[in-house]
């Protein structure tokens, strides 16, 4: 007989989360989700699902927990603090982090959870919002074949590729970490050349078309800018997730003397953003910090 199929519950229903916990669904998984906004969830949960009133009942419940939550304070909240998820998580299941921490940090969670009889998977995500709402998003993964067999399934229905990156927690951060060095890095180019050409008077929207058809174009570029031209700094990816993932490159960096003059230079300009008022906005709010240009007017952030 085939065993049941896992339980699988989702915390974090934010622009990635929910889309995730859509996906779930999709798949005809059912998941339990929690929200620290209970409203969220049990809006998700109309159309299929159940809402939990608390991360722990979640746990209880689940085979496979999910966590989409911002970062590894909030993870150790959730798991050790007033979230009791590890307490109430059952022996033998997997909780997957989805959060982008640090390498180190994730692998001494595994042990952690190791000592209590849980699995764990180092999983973060990549690839914005639509993409997890279409469950296209990329999974950079890392964990024993005891993890990966108890939610697989859940993971094939989340993303389009899952990568798998090694048997201990860790490699997957670190491949995470680099990404978001590139990420970060082009939104930072990004903007300055969009700013270079409105100090120069060239015509926003005709710089957006002939870079997004040129040899110079970024998958960056095209979607942050289109931001810029639009007006609109509705947060998707804010200006201080960057202001944390470049930190993070820079510390893995720094243990290891490796230097990294761009992400250095990048990391400054989005801390430049978030001291001027743009914390909370959209991350291409990082054009603001370029003086004397006109931005393109439109939706208030």
């Amino acid at each position: 007989m085939n065993p049941p199929p896992s339980q699988v519950g989702l915390i974090g229903l934010g622009a990635m989360g929910l889309g995730m916990a859509g996906s779930l669904r999709r798949a005809g998984m059912a998941p339990r989700v929690f929200d620290l906004r209970p409203q969220v969830a049990a809006d998700f949960a109309r159309d299929g699902g159940q809402a939990c009133a608390s991360a722990a009942e979640l746990a209880a419940a689940s085979d496979v927990v999910v966590s989409v939550v911002v970062n590894a304070a909030q993870t150790e909240d959730l798991l050790f603090g007033r979230g009791a998820v590890a307490q109430a998580m059952r022996p033998g299941s997997v909780f997957v982090m989805c959060s982008t921490v640090d390498p180190h940090w994730s692998a001494a969670l595994e042990e952690k959870l190791q000592a209590l009889g849980l699995l764990y998977l180092d999983a973060p995500i990549s690839g914005g919002a639509a993409k997890a709402a279409s469950g296209q998003m990329t999974m950079m993964t890392a964990g024993s074949a005891a993890a990966y067999a108890k939610c697989q399934p859940a993971l094939d229905a989340m993303a389009a590729n899952v990568y798998k990156l090694g048997e201990r927690a860790g490699a997957g951060s670190k491949v995470k970490v680099i990404n978001q060095l590139l990420a970060g890095v082009h939104i930072a180019a990004a903007a300055e050349a969009m700013a270079l050409g409105l100090r120069e008077g060239v015509d926003a929207a005709a710089l957006y078309e002939v870079i997004t058809h040129s040899a110079g174009n970024s998958w960056m570029f095209e979607n942050r800018m289109a931001h810029v031209l639009a007006g609109d700094y509705t947060p998707l990816s804010a200006v201080d997730i960057f202001v944390k993932d470049l930190g993070l490159v820079l510390d893995l960096a720094r243990a290891s003397k490796f230097p990294l003059p761009l992400s250095a230079t990048a990391h400054q300009m989005f801390m430049q953003a978030s001291s001027a008022g743009h914390a909370k906005e959209d991350d291409s709010a990082v054009i603001k910090i370029f003086p004397g240009i006109e931005l393109p007017k439109g939706k208030a952030p």
